[in-house]
């Protein structure tokens, strides 16, 4: 996601408004006239100086209330439940490290009164979705992707968690990692992704880096699903540049690509937004990752439903085509029934904007939208007819 600037985001709102551009105040046009009749023309159909003075006047005061008023209503720290339309002021509680990279933040609203909780509800029932986290200094916005939470304890306590990597580039990111516990973070949302059909039966998750966010949300919005007739599956192929960013993952499969000399994948992420940044504090352990966790976590909750595997860059691995194909063809067998395997099949890319564009195309920007884009990449040379392609 591309940091938003509020300023101009606020710039273009009142030049779309028909109401703010009838207050623009423009001098009032002068005709010569050599007609001796029209300086004996009536006086009121000209105001006075001082008139014409306090008009434009009260027309300014006017549009620079309505400017404010729309600011607070947008940027007001007065909420306490998360709501789309204000930012309201999360205080950090913890923030562990997860790699030398990137940490796990735990946010808490300013009031634990439940009030949360239907908000959350409704957005994890629905799919993939985000808040947009402010930069105060800079005033510019970022948005990122809640993980799950891994046990009931978790979820009672309205707290959103967050994997995030420190970007020497970011703006946001470097913000976030520079603070400390307590501090409060203005955060606005939710934000719906994609969303997750109701009868989908398979995801397959392609995810670079910190795109294991996404994917970790699909799982748990699509496997709470599960009931006796319906147990829907996910696959998700996690490719790192590193090890310590998945330490202890193991792969369910033994399809792994070995990578050309030199990596793709290390090239975008070289060149993409979501590079790494400078190092953070050390991982207190050198076991298995926090994020491996949630994942084994998901797994052991619904057996026989999940699979993940892991790709580093440093040890020659990648995702590759055929590995690609092999996951598509994975569905239920002929045995199973006509309903069984006419549901919806979903591909979902999440990661740095190259990586994106390497397996899917890249997105694209129209208009202050961020829109799909074209399909390219290998998903494109693949011609996966019964899969739907969506890019995170």
């Amino acid at each position: 996601m591309k940091p938003r600037a509020f300023p101009q985001g606020l710039l273009r709102r009142f030049n779309e408004s028909p109401t703010v551009g009838r207050l623009v105040i423009r001098p009032s046009r002068r005709h010569a006239s050599t007609s001796p009749a029209s300086s004996t023309s009536s006086p009121s159909s000209t105001p006075p100086p001082k008139q014409q003075r306090w008009l434009r006047f009260a027309f300014i005061t006017a549009a620079a209330a309505g400017i404010g008023a729309l600011v607070r209503s947008q940027q007001g720290p007065d909420s306490t439940t998360l709501n789309q339309m204000k930012f309201t002021p999360y205080y950090l509680v913890s923030r562990e490290p997860v790699s030398s990279t990137g940490s796990y933040f735990v946010l808490q609203p300013p009031a634990a009164d439940g009030s949360n909780h239907a908000v959350y509800e409704e957005a994890w029932k629905t799919g993939v979705w985000s808040v947009m986290f402010k930069q105060p200094q800079l005033q510019i916005g970022r948005d990122y992707t809640p993980l799950p939470a891994t046990c009931s304890e978790d979820e009672e306590d309205e707290c959103l968690r967050f994997f995030i990597r420190k970007d020497p580039f970011g703006e946001v990111s470097r913000y976030l990692h520079s603070l400390e516990i307590g501090a409060p973070i203005e955060v606005r949302g939710p934000r719906i992704e994609c969303e997750i059909p109701p009868d989908t039966q398979q995801i397959l998750f392609i995810a670079g880096g910190t795109g294991i966010a996404p994917a970790l949300q699909a799982g748990h919005t699509l496997l709470r699903r599960t009931n006796e007739t319906h147990k829907p599956r996910i696959h998700i192929l996690w490719a790192n540049r590193r090890r310590e960013d998945c330490v202890g993952g193991v792969s369910d499969t033994n399809a792994t690509t070995t990578a050309p000399s030199r990596s793709w994948f290390s090239g975008l992420f070289r060149s993409s937004k979501d590079n790494q940044g400078g190092p953070v504090e050390a991982p207190r352990s050198t076991g298995t990752s926090l994020i491996v966790r949630e994942l084994e976590a998901l797994r052991s909750q619904y057996p026989g439903q999940v699979t993940v595997d892991y790709f580093v860059d440093e040890e020659g691995t990648s995702i590759g085509k055929q590995l690609i194909l092999d996951s598509t063809r994975s569905g239920p067998s002929s045995q199973e029934s006509e309903e069984s395997k006419n549901t919806n099949n979903l591909i979902l890319v999440s990661g740095p904007e190259g990586f994106i564009s390497y397996m899917a195309g890249p997105k694209l920007w129209a208009q202050g939208m961020e829109l799909q884009g074209p399909l390219r990449g290998i998903l494109k040379e693949l011609d996966l007819k019964d899969w739907a392609v969506w890019k995170l």
